[in-house]
């Protein structure tokens, strides 16, 4: 569990530090440069290397019990979050219609993982970076004041957003399956 919980709080460091301490962030950037994202980066991946090594090695110590029908509800949910992950960077309509689509596709994910998984280490994991969505949306809104909502673009974009949503679903399904429990009944 140490480790999973290391990897949480690099996590947690690593993305709030610009919003936290603007200040010490810039300094960072005007002595590295470019360097200094390098360095963010590999912070996010070796938190997300501990919390995956974390969770797999993470005593199973249940909490609750998952819903059969849970699963279901879980890839329709992620579905919708991979929908919301490419929704801010879409050029359709969908950008237009919330301010923070990557951190809710963040917290729907999280949130999806703990309607099928329902033991200690799962709600540290995907609990905790949820409450990291949610936090930094609060912190983003408290800084930057009211949202300025991006014109909508054409529906076209919005029908490659749902053709690559389907896509990365079944990748995501697939590489799930390997590693991982099978998303799928049965």
């Amino acid at each position: 569990m140490t480790l999973l919980i290391l990897g949480i709080v690099l996590w947690y460091a690593a993305h709030l530090f610009k919003r936290v301490a603007p200040g010490k962030r810039a300094a960072m950037q005007a002595r590295m440069g470019n360097g200094s994202k390098g360095v963010m980066a590999g912070i996010i991946a070796l938190s997300v290397v501990l919390m995956v090594f974390g969770y797999k090695a993470a005593e199973f110590v249940p909490v609750y019990e998952t819903p059969s029908w849970g699963v279901h509800l879980n890839n329709l949910m992620m579905l919708v979050a991979i929908a919301l992950f490419g929704a801010g960077n879409s050029k359709g309509r969908a950008r237009s219609l919330m301010r923070h689509p990557m951190l809710t596709g963040m917290l729907v994910w999280a949130i999806a993982h703990l309607v099928v998984n329902g033991d200690q280490a799962s709600l540290v994991l995907f609990g905790g970076l949820g409450l990291w969505a949610v936090m930094s949306m609060l912190i983003v809104n408290a800084a930057e004041g009211p949202w300025q909502r991006p014109a909508p673009g054409p529906a076209k974009g919005d029908v490659k957003l749902g053709v690559i949503t389907l896509v990365l679903f079944a990748v995501f399904a697939g590489i799930h399956g390997l590693v991982g429990p099978s998303p799928f009944p049965g």
